[in-house]
């Protein structure tokens, strides 16, 4: 398999929306309609801070991370939060979950930004690798890469 991470394109709209659904199943989650359109138009939205990258395995989208930039809390440098990462069901174990990481660590990195943020479960073995640090609030674990 040849994964490549790259930034969403229009084009990518059909597939991200089935992987978006795929998602929103796999975490018991409803969200209406019109959210999710604003959330693709803001993507695009140059005013927006949300931002998308997209993994394809073989030519085809099968991964997502959708992230969102603010000011830094701590820091002069802009924050990233990783809001949401999902990896197709047949591309799960193959290591693009873990390239859509990389890139986002990489990205910040390049882009002066100074944490990366990632909200999930505390036995969350990748973050659990990746994450040295992490606080707890309101039975969720935040972990976080300082730069």
């Amino acid at each position: 398999m040849t994964v490549t991470i790259r930034d969403a394109r229009p084009e990518d709209e059909a597939r991200w929306r089935a992987l978006w659904d795929g998602y929103l199943a796999f975490y018991r989650v409803t969200i209406a309609p019109d959210i999710t359109d604003a959330t693709w138009r803001r993507v695009f939205d140059p005013a927006s801070a949300i931002f998308m990258r997209v993994a394809e395995v073989d030519g085809d989208v099968k991964g997502f991370t959708l992230c969102i930039t603010h000011e830094g809390t701590w820091t002069l440098a802009p924050d990233c939060y990783l809001e949401d990462l999902f990896v197709d069901e047949s591309a799960r174990g193959h290591g693009v979950g873990r390239a859509l990481l990389d890139d986002l660590v990489a990205l910040c990195k390049k882009n002066g930004w100074g944490r990366l943020y990632w909200h999930t479960e505390e036995g969350n073995a990748t973050a659990r690798k990746l994450y040295d640090t992490y606080v707890k609030s309101d039975g969720h674990i935040r972990y976080r890469i300082n730069f």
